[in-house]
């Protein structure tokens, strides 16, 4: 048991005591079997924080609506506060203080300073009724809390002091909080550092999300390959959070739609559950302001617990209507192979959009009080969808504005039309969602409804558009752009475009009626055949309204969020040209003022500030304040500092520690020991073919074979030594990323026990990486590989947290590499492969057959053939980089077209890292030029473009 100035033993309780008259706090300690007699005295149980405070504000020191910058607690109050959390917010036996406990105590004495803040930022917004933007998102990928709230509280050295008191170290505490697991890849972390950027910049906002009970999964890397266990993050309860049982909606799924009088449509029957809010609060840095992340948890009412089944032994069905509820918040993305896969994520899907809608429509009425008025609902609210996950808020809200509230169609249309906004994450189709109408039109049948009638909006604007001359140019139009694919046309839009001819009769009076000069004549029987078939040919439906009942039928989500929203993003420069020219093209032709670019960012509060404190200090020392945290343009000073022998010197000397730390915890998580000396090359992002981690582990074994080939003497002029090092999670039923997985295991399996390659080559691939693991690795590596196949890849934020941390990139020009790259300069970053303009043509000429591999590309796949790295049969995996066509075939990512780029780039690798002052040089101008991509710019631009919201400071 860690050593405490009290023992668990010799006291029950601890307690804060205060005399009525002097108000001053004394702490008692009261020991078992103790008695007192509390005679004019008042006995009070209080957080030490909110007591202090009390008392100030009763000596005049402070204001009613002051806040914590007029009150801050000293490493003496704190550590009463933990104290009194871990006697009297009990989560753990009384007779231990250790670290788990330790840290709950601690986590809940900072939500009490966090919650002073929380409630007067929201009862300032409800007070102003200032118009606010919400955040809708499936994933929030938060990492762990502790350190990031005392930072932003700027009470990290009070709090380290007070755990100190108490015989504990701060580091060692905060390594006790599990992450939250309610993200997976750059979409959660974004979503988590524009609500960091929005607190700190005082933005009024809200994000909201789905309260995920195992979140993704945990990973684990066996023999096997990867294995994946749920999730424990909410096994020891998660202390941020705080339940809101007075806040909590009905969701309704199947069912029927009635009309009612006066053609009221009403939703009955079907499956009802509950949504529960769960509010996290989230600081900013240097501010009062505290912003609030609300997570929806889903349960349904005790009744709907089937007590005579449950009697009678049929338990299963007792629980059927619960376990069908919770469900829901089980895990992010379940998989969708099968129907009960894709209902479940349709219902997810759902429950965040309606419990959502309706809060935020709950929150404009309360705000409005007896002045509601429904047209100025856009002023007062902006709604975000996050990717298209969240698409169903715009049927929703229409719904509730429809039904619910009694406004006309024409009037819900045009406020939801102004209140909702999409950012576009990608340009790969499994991410450009389409749902089955067949599922849907079961799953909430209200909804299909109004979607249709968005279609058939949509159907008119583009008529109105392009006319009804062309048949061909509007069927192409109507086949890229209808919200419905694969269904008939509304009959409406099918009168306008197919008008009636006149009959035949009618013609031929016409005719005889026109034709006074020429003699009359008899038709011939030919001649009477050929005009019956012109006009059945201008009478005939036309393709566009013919369905292919082969086809599934199916509804284009992304096409709703582009019909159904003002605003259109995309989150990085080379990616909003391609959602403009490319994705939605047809859209952009139409409708080119509501697209725009909104690049990508980080906050630089956790991606250096706080994960990197050595480099921080360096950075504040020679850029002369600590300004560059919230205004990075001031890491720019850095640029004229960059061949400093002095700043270059302390440079080396951080990277160096954080380097050392990287060591020490790879060994703890594998195994491996590695060389801090040798070059730390890191990719790390979720598992997928298009990000291409085949390329790079080919290109490791590429290396590892030349190596074989030459002699020691060869090998170490040759190649600067490196630490090859993976992380990241392949999706459960995606199997040839888990193939991925298991090929750099076992190259790193036999790389690392070969004793002629020593320490010139490792190769390990990190557990269950997540943000605590990419807050240890990012400020120790040196080389980072961010090398997708050209124009897939949206934008990228793990990019930008590395080009912060003064590690340079090896990249494609994709995503924000683009941005990157022209910012800290061109010779700073290694570019290879092809351009995004080429992709479409490599792979035409890959199906013509024209491609010819380069010979070391073959060497490398017949190596692996060869058995040198163990007896699982890698056929599959290399398989899919030959042929010409077919699923799973063809290269499609076009590895093999960019190999011989990759391994001659990283060949400027080797001969830049053994010039140590110019790899420094470097690795200052790459932290220098990442000024531009910090979330807080993105949010300004968010705030200014799209939501048209302003700071409000507290007073």
């Amino acid at each position: 048991m860690a050593s405490l100035p009290f023992s668990a033993t010799s006291f029950h309780s601890t307690f804060i005591c205060f005399n009525y008259k002097a108000r001053n706090p004394n702490l008692f300690f009261l020991k078992k079997g103790s008695s007192f007699t509390f005679s004019r005295r008042k006995f009070i149980i209080k957080s030490v924080a909110s007591d202090q405070r009390q008392d100030l504000k009763e000596e005049g020191q402070i204001t009613e609506e002051a806040s914590l910058d007029t009150f801050v607690p000293d490493s003496a109050s704190i550590a009463s506060s933990i104290k009194y959390h871990s006697e009297f917010t009990p989560s753990f036996a009384p007779d231990h203080f250790e670290l788990p406990k330790a840290f709950k105590a601690t986590a809940e004495s900072v939500r009490d300073s966090l919650i002073i803040n929380w409630n007067a930022t929201y009862a300032y917004y409800e007070k102003i009724n200032v118009k606010q933007a919400y955040y809708l998102s499936m994933e929030y990928l938060q990492g762990r809390a502790l350190l990031n709230a005392i930072g932003n509280l700027e009470l990290t050295g009070a709090y380290a002091e007070a755990l100190k008191k108490l015989g504990h170290n701060l580091e060692d505490v905060a390594r006790e909080e599990p992450d939250a697991a309610l993200g997976n890849g750059g979409l959660g972390r974004l979503a988590s550092c524009f609500l960091d950027s929005l607190a700190t910049l005082n933005y009024p906002a809200w994000g909201y999300g789905l309260r995920y009970k195992y979140g993704l999964f945990k990973q684990y890397i066996t023999k096997d390959g990867q294995e994946e266990v749920a999730e424990n993050w909410l096994e020891m309860g998660n202390p941020w959070e705080i339940v809101r049982n007075d806040v909590s909606y009905p969701v309704k799924f199947y069912g029927e739609v009635i009309s009612g009088p006066e053609g009221i449509k009403e939703w009955v029957g079907g499956e009802d559950i509950t949504a529960v809010a769960y509010d996290v609060p989230i600081p900013g840095y240097k501010t009062k302001t505290t912003i609030n992340l609300r997570l929806w948890s889903t349960k349904v009412a005790p009744e709907k617990f089937d007590l005579s089944a449950f009697n009678a032994g049929d338990h299963a069905k007792a629980y059927s209507a619960m376990n069908n509820a919770e469900k829901i918040c089980y895990i992010l993305y379940p998989g969708d192979e099968s129907l009960e896969g894709k209902t479940l994520r349709l219902k997810q899907q759902y429950t965040l959009c309606s419990a959502s809608l309706q809060d935020i429509i709950a929150r404009y009425e309360r705000r409005s009080g007896e002045f509601l008025n429904w047209e100025i609902f856009p002023e007062k609210v902006a709604v975000q969808m996050n990717d298209t996950h969240p698409t169903l808020c715009i049927p929703e809200l229409i719904r509730i504005l429809i039904d619910v509230k009694g406004l006309s169609w024409e009037q819900a249309w045009n406020i939801t039309q102004r209140t909702v906004a999409y950012t576009n994450h990608t340009v790969l189709p499994e991410a450009l969602e389409k749902w089955s109408l067949e599922l849907m039109e079961k799953l909430l049948p209200r909804h299909v409804e109004i979607i249709k009638m968005i279609d058939e909006e949509l159907v008119q604007t583009i008529i109105d558009e392009y006319g009804t001359e062309d048949l061909d140019l509007l069927q192409e139009k109507l086949k890229q752009m209808r919200i419905l694919d694969n269904i008939e046309l509304p009959e409406s839009v099918v009168e306008m475009i197919v008008k009636p001819e006149k009959s035949s009769v009618e013609a031929i009076e016409s005719t005889e009626e026109d034709d006074v000069s020429d003699e009359e004549t008899e038709p011939t029987a030919e001649e009477d055949e050929l005009e019956e078939e012109e006009i059945e040919e201008k009478n005939e439906v036309p393709p566009i309204i013919e369905p292919d009942p082969k086809l599934p039928k199916l509804v284009r989500m992304a096409n709703l969020c582009v019909a159904g929203g003002y605003a259109v993003n995309g989150v990085a420069e080379i990616h909003s040209e391609i959602v403009k020219n490319e994705v939605f093209n047809d859209f952009y032709e139409m409708w080119p003022e509501k697209f725009q670019n909104k690049t990508n960012g980080v906050t630089p509060r956790r991606w250096i500030r706080f994960c990197n404190p050595d480099l921080s200090k360096i950075i504040t020392k020679w850029t002369g304040s600590e300004d560059w945290v919230v205004n990075t343009e001031k890491l720019l000073t850095l640029r004229k500092f960059a061949d400093n022998e002095d700043l270059q010197s302390e440079w080396r000397e951080a990277k160096q520690r954080n380097k050392v730390k990287v060591a020490s915890f790879l060994r703890e998580k594998t195994g491996y020991i590695v060389n801090p000396d040798a070059m730390f090359d890191v990719q790390v992002k979720r598992i997928h073919e298009y990000k291409r981690q085949l390329l790079n582990i080919m290109g490791i074994v590429y290396r590892y074979k030349k190596m074989k080939e030459m002699s020691h003497e060869e090998r170490k002029a040759s190649f600067a030594p490196r630490v090859c090092i993976f992380g990241g999670k392949a999706f459960a039923t995606y199997v040839q990323a888990k193939r991925i997985v298991k090929f750099i295991t076992d190259v790193g399996a036999t790389v690392n026990h070969d004793p002629e390659i020593g320490d010139l080559l490792k190769v390990v691939f990190v557990p269950d990486y997540n943000v605590s693991v990419a807050e240890m690795l990012i400020p120790g590596s040196e080389l980072s590989q961010h090398i997708s196949t050209a124009g897939m890849e949206a934008s990228g934020t793990s990019n930008m947290k590395f080009a912060m941390n003064g590690c340079i990139l090896i990249g494609t020009l994709d995503g924000a590499n683009v941005e990157i790259r022209q910012e800290v300069g061109e010779d700073n970053f290694f570019l290879f492969g092809a351009e995004a303009h080429e992709i479409a043509g490599l792979r035409k000429e890959r199906a013509e057959g024209k491609f010819v591999p380069d010979p070391r590309f073959e060497e490398v796949k017949s190596y692996v053939r060869s058995g040198v790295f163990g007896p699982y049969n890698y056929e599959e995996l290399m398989g899919s980089l030959e042929g010409n066509e077919g699923y799973g075939r063809a290269d499609y990512f076009l590895v093999g077209k960019d190999f011989p780029s990759y391994i001659e780039c990283q060949d400027n690798v080797d001969e830049a890292y053994r010039d140590q002052k110019r790899w420094t040089k470097m690795s200052i101008l790459n932290t220098a030029g990442s000024y531009k991509f910090s979330s807080d710019r993105t949010i300004h631009e968010y705030a200014r473009d799209i939501w048209r919201i302003d700071p409000v400071v507290l007073p």
